[in-house]
């Protein structure tokens, strides 16, 4: 039996974090499976790191990424790189992950060629086409591309269906950056050999911070800003942990309002593995990010989410975050009340809804399954039940 070339694409840190746990997991089925890696580099300094944690060298380095470029600019030149690469890799089947640009324009360039895609972490809806932009249109779009929808959750697989998904496409396999969090949370790390070695985060109860999404941009950034503000002032005992984005529309708006605020620690950002560490050793987390939103309740962390809505409702649902916007006061209001109430701050610590630590060995057993064309590709018995 001739093997199967099976390309997987990765553009962002989020997609190499997820994938690197498929990619091992597909490589233990060489005798199956003729695994590629090819990245986009999305986001180069940041996609970088997470490869090097993983010790993932791509096969296939496209260097797309440009100053300031439109996501005009870079869908177009995701189509037309990931046109000639696929035309001369020529795989069986293409995986993408998540709702990244590279992730729709990969799924495009693929089904102009006809070669079928399989879609990791496929069904997340906001239900809100410009909320998050553009990211709830990249995952519409890419579901319609998509033969394979690997599902990371029941709810996900819900939405697949709603829209008219055939049920034997969808295999509900629980979210990677679990498997990839078991992981890295094995391996050794102290904070006194990393960037961040100077912050005295054992004198405080810390915050960590993340911020930096298109729609939080302008005056909701600011609010936050101000939120993080107030609540030093008011908690002595607390420090708040902020990695600021790149993006320099991020950072002008943070450093005008927090540079000089005493106990908030305007970082750049870190490695993944620094970053995870600094997750398990907060008290609370803040985020507008998509993937913390899964990590925190891995950890066991109560998240407040600086969104309006989310794709990721299954914490929310199961009472582990709580979505409140970009209010100054209700920010404020919100961390205090995590600060001063302990039963609050308990009842937000509970099981993960997001998976179990084998999603990647599902997918895996599932591809190897449909490289040998052995039907059924995925047991309901095995799939993750939440």
């Amino acid at each position: 039996m001739n093997k199967k070339k099976i390309a997987i694409i990765i553009g962002t840190r989020p997609e190499a974090i997820k994938m690197a746990p498929v990619v091992f997991a597909l490589k233990q089925r060489s005798n199956d499976i003729d695994t590629v890696v090819i990245a986009t580099a999305q986001h180069r300094q940041m996609l970088d790191q997470v490869l090097s944690l993983f010790n993932i060298v791509p096969d296939i380095d496209l260097d797309l990424m440009r100053p300031n470029q439109s996501l005009n600019d870079l869908t177009c030149r995701v189509l037309q790189l990931m046109q000639k690469t696929l035309a001369d890799v020529n795989p069986d089947l293409l995986m993408v992950q998540g709702d990244t640009t590279t992730v729709f324009a990969a799924s495009v360039a693929a089904f102009y060629l006809k070669i079928p895609v399989a879609h990791v972490e496929a069904g997340l809806r906001s239900h809100e086409l410009y909320n998050p932009f553009p990211e709830e249109a990249n995952r519409r779009l890419t579901s319609i591309l998509a033969q394979i929808h690997l599902a990371p959750t029941p709810l996900a697989k819900e939405n697949l269906l709603n829209e008219g998904t055939k049920e034997e496409n969808i295999f509900v396999t629980g979210n990677t950056v679990v498997d990839a969090m078991s992981t890295l949370l094995n391996v050794p790390f102290s904070f006194s050999e990393s960037p961040i070695k100077n912050l005295p985060l054992d004198q405080h109860r810390v915050i960590l911070v993340t911020s930096h999404r298109r729609e939080s941009l302008g005056e909701d950034l600011k609010n936050t800003c101000l939120a993080l503000k107030e609540i030093v002032r008011r908690f002595p005992d607390v420090m708040v942990v902020y990695p600021v984005h790149l993006n320099p529309n991020v950072r002008k708006i943070v450093m005008e309002i927090l540079s000089d605020v005493e106990r908030i620690a305007l970082i750049e950002p870190v490695d993944y593995l620094c970053f995870l560490n600094l997750m398990r050793n907060a008290h609370i987390i803040v985020t507008d990010s998509g993937g913390v939103q899964e990590e925190a309740p891995t950890l066991k962390k109560p998240l407040l989410v600086l969104r309006k809505l989310t794709e990721r409702p299954e914490a929310f649902n199961a009472g582990l975050s709580k979505i409140i916007g970009t209010s100054t006061n209700k920010i404020v209001s919100e961390i205090s009340l995590l600060l001063t109430d302990d039963k609050a701050y308990r009842a937000m610590i509970g099981s993960n809804p997001f998976g179990d630590g084998k999603a990647s060995d599902r997918i895996a057993e599932l591809v190897s399954r449909w490289a040998k064309n052995l039907k059924p590709l995925f047991s309901s018995e095995n799939e993750f039940k939440g």
